[in-house]
């Protein structure tokens, strides 16, 4: 058996290599989601009913890290099944082979080729961070925020007079949740009960925007503290930037137009305001006020902030602000006649701009396609079924209400839209259709088309 083993695992290594590395992010996560969704099965993780769907849907959710759920967390699986989940949520927070390299690095200090491309196709970095130093910042920040998150979560819930070890767990859990933003949570009313309350909502936003902001942002701040002759990368500064303007329209936006937002007292009509507008562009997925009561124009504004996300090689979802940023720039350029793309006074390299608008558009048609499969077999308003795709293609997890009405095709439509989510389009894309190019003939030049 011990041989057998080793021969199946030797195998299985070459046929890994033999894979491009977008097609080895598809089967690593794909691998996560299917093992998460034979532990949820087992009745050990049970305490309530739930159907092969519903496991598959939850397991995708959590590895993608949305927070969608067809089912309650709390009422359908035990603690081990929550065990399951909040590990799930750790490893698609973290990433594909992050773990795994790091303690490669802490081991060896040799990282392999094949680990290598993995990773850089995974998290795209700027050249003035290395690859080594960007994994340690990440499992190392990774741990102390949850950590910080935990003890705050556990002030909090302790306070409330919830049992020490019922606190303790709830904490864990949540501060996990939060950081990796799958907006998972074990209470059945999500925080809705804790509108009000400051030290809950401020340990959320800054547990969800330091995950969202991504590790660029912070391997970049902490090699400027280390050194204070380091520069900060364009693309911090564009991810910072472009963060706190979003953050700051959309908090003004939910404050002076949504109707359920100003009926509350004016301390607390602020405090929703900026938490949801928080829960949607770090795709965090936690609300506190009923998005289902929310108006059409105020959902096409939380609509347009999923779609956006926040920060490349962080935990959210959506587009993210960098491919906003390139689109805006070649729109700016375009009108201005300029031969130039350029963003704050630099040149963008062609290469980025061509992933960006690939990126754009092939999220629009997925977004686009999931809408209309959902709507034509689904009797459900249509602004609620726009708003639960682009929820699940931006790994957020809030929703109007309509997940578990959906029918068996939709909740389908759904997961596969998570399970996309989470690789990134264009990674999805290349899984599918990247093929050998050494062969390939020069395409012929088309110079009578109008444009």
């Amino acid at each position: 058996m011990p041989n057998k083993f080793k021969q199946l695992t030797k195998k299985y290594n070459l046929l890994k290599k033999g894979w491009t590395p977008q097609q080895n992010l598809f089967y690593g996560f794909f691998t996560y989601i299917l093992l998460g969704f034979i532990l949820l099965c087992l009745p050990i993780s049970q305490k309530g009913e739930a159907t092969i769907l519903d496991h598959l849907f939850i397991s995708t959710s959590a590895v993608s890290t949305t927070g969608l759920a067809t089912i309650s967390i709390f009422d359908t699986y035990n603690v081990f099944g929550q065990f399951v989940i909040m590990v799930l949520i750790q490893l698609g927070g973290i990433g594909y082979l992050t773990f795994t390299t790091f303690m490669l690095l802490s081991t060896t200090r040799k990282m392999t080729l094949w680990h290598k491309k993995i990773l850089s196709t995974e998290f795209t970095l700027p050249k003035t961070i290395k690859i080594k130093d960007f994994l340690k910042s990440v499992i190392l920040f990774t741990l102390i925020m949850e950590f910080i998150g935990a003890v705050l979560f556990f002030i909090a819930f302790n306070s409330k007079g919830m049992p020490i070890l019922e606190a303790l767990w709830s904490s864990i859990f949540h501060s996990i949740s939060t950081f990796c933003t799958a907006g998972f949570s074990l209470f059945n009313n999500g925080f809705t009960d804790y509108v009000d309350n400051h030290f809950i909502n401020f340990t959320i936003s800054m547990l969800a925007i330091c995950g969202s902001l991504g590790f660029i942002v912070i391997t970049d701040f902490g090699l400027l503290i280390k050194d204070k002759t380091h520069k900060l990368s364009f693309t911090t500064k564009i991810i910072f930037y472009g963060f706190l303007i979003l953050l700051t329209f959309g908090t003004l936006f939910f404050y002076f137009f949504e109707p359920s937002i100003i009926e509350l007292p004016a301390e607390s009509r602020f405090l929703a305001s900026f938490f949801q507008t928080m829960t949607a562009m770090t795709t965090v997925g936690f609300n506190t006020v009923d998005f289902g009561a929310f108006s059409q124009a105020m959902m096409l504004i939380c609509i347009f902030l999923m779609y956006i996300g926040a920060s490349p090689s962080g935990t959210a979802g959506g587009i993210k602000i960098t491919t906003l940023t390139a689109v805006f720039a070649i729109l700016k350029s375009q009108l201005k006649g300029s031969k130039h793309i350029t963003f704050l006074g630099r040149v963008i390299p062609y290469e980025r701009l061509y992933t960006a608008m690939s990126a754009f558009i092939f999220y629009t048609i997925i977004i686009l396609l999931g809408t209309f499969l959902i709507t034509i077999t689904n009797d459900l308003k249509f602004e609620n079924i726009l708003f639960e795709v682009a929820s699940a293609l931006g790994t957020v997890g809030i929703s109007t209400g309509i997940t578990a009405e959906i029918n068996t095709f939709g909740q389908i439509v759904i997961i596969f839209l998570m399970f996309i989510g989470r690789l990134g389009v264009l990674t999805f894309g290349l899984a599918l259709w990247s093929r050998n190019l050494k062969n390939d003939k020069e395409p012929a030049l088309v110079d009578d088309i109008a444009v």
